[in-house]
């Protein structure tokens, strides 16, 4: 079918094809700077589509990166580009699409066992799961999209772990003594007292302004996070729908952040107010508050478990924390099972007495 030349100056491609199995399937993509651009596009998307098995597998990495970038945010791509890049990309780089065997996964899982980090360490498990999921997706998306047959993946079980070991808290007291070793700089004491008082993410953190702050109403607004691309702050939005939330602030967490505005002197409604730190710097704090004051060394991110840890041992409901937390309730329960209360022996005794109970008149 021909191009098609948009009202903006673009031109788009839309055509038919036939995936190996007979199924026929439209493609419609926009954005293309001249005709040939778009009838070059229709004419290589089909020749990936009608042969997918014979296409070299590094060839079709960059074919399903650039299909799954519109679809996710920019910090999502560029951590499954990296990942793929370093440790999938590399290792069947000289074998077609349709070569790729259950066993040619099963030596590539035990390659990724032998490999070390520059520190010596070998990959963790969650993070070797992960790579096993960015290569089931590929794949997957190779198979849904065009016609790959059979999958490799599909018959060979993930190795790693969904989750690290057992998660790392701090209680009261530890953060205490951390926040003390620390309160030499300013930035860094108030910036770790959001982050155990509030449990909001590093990047949430690293994004807020005066602005985000209402001290009358003791309110917390989330609905921005911070990250860095080639070295660059980008400001956009949250990690998930559920992620914009008003977060309810302690008095004394008001007051303290009140001052701590009013230290930063000509600074605007909408500027930052940690502009300039970035996720490496608090990590190198949390090294040396925990080498100063004798505390166990956690990740920063371990004070956002430490707060939903605190809340659940208050007694809070599930629902509550999970709301102000930014998560699903499952993923609440699913993560921190653990700590929950076990309510079952409490059911089993107010059954009990429903059943012995004596009727009344």
């Amino acid at each position: 079918m021909p191009a098609y030349k948009l009202d903006n100056g673009k031109w788009s491609a839309s055509f038919y094809y036939r995936l190996p199995d007979g199924t026929l399937k439209q493609k419609f993509k926009r954005g293309f700077e001249t005709e040939d651009d778009a009838l070059r596009y229709e004419n290589e998307f089909r020749t990936r589509a009608e042969n997918p098995c014979s296409f070299p597998f590094s060839a079709f990495v960059d074919v399903y990166l650039a299909d799954v970038k519109p679809r996710i945010r920019w910090t999502t791509y560029d951590t499954k580009r990296l990942s793929i890049e370093k440790w999938i990309k590399p290792y069947f780089k000289e074998k077609l699409l349709g070569d790729i065997e259950p066993v040619d996964v099963l030596h590539w899982q035990g390659w990724l066992d032998e490999q070390r980090l520059k520190n010596g360490n070998p990959l963790s498990p969650t993070y070797v799961r992960k790579l096993n999921s960015d290569l089931a997706s590929l794949l997957n998306h190779a198979e849904r999209n065009y016609g790959l047959k059979p999958n490799p993946m599909k018959k060979v079980a993930k190795t790693g772990k969904t989750r690290s070991g057992e998660m790392q808290i701090w209680s009261k007291d530890e953060f205490n003594s951390f926040l003390d070793a620390i309160c030499d700089k300013a930035k860094s004491y108030y910036a770790f007292d959001l982050l155990f008082w509030t449990g909001i993410r590093e990047g949430e953190l690293l994004a807020l302004t005066p602005a985000d702050f209402d001290f009358e109403n003791r309110t917390l607004t989330i609905d921005k996070s911070l990250a860095r691309k080639d070295g660059e702050a980008i400001v956009g939005p949250p990690k998930t729908k559920k992620s914009y939330r008003k977060i309810a602030m302690s008095e004394f967490l008001c007051e303290e952040i009140r001052e701590y505005i009013e230290l930063i002197l000509k600074i605007g409604p909408d500027e930052r107010i940690f502009e300039g730190m970035t996720k490496s710097f608090l990590c190198n704090e949390m090294d040396r508050g925990c080498r100063l004051s004798g505390v166990k060394r956690i990740r920063v991110h371990d004070l956002r478990h430490s707060h939903v840890s605190m809340l659940i041992h208050m007694g809070f409901s599930v629902v509550a924390i999970a709301e102000r937390m930014g998560h699903e309730t499952t993923d609440i329960t699913f993560r921190y099972a653990h700590l929950l209360p076990n309510s079952q022996g409490v059911m089993a005794d107010a059954l009990n007495e429903a059943k012995s109970a004596k009727k009344v008149g």
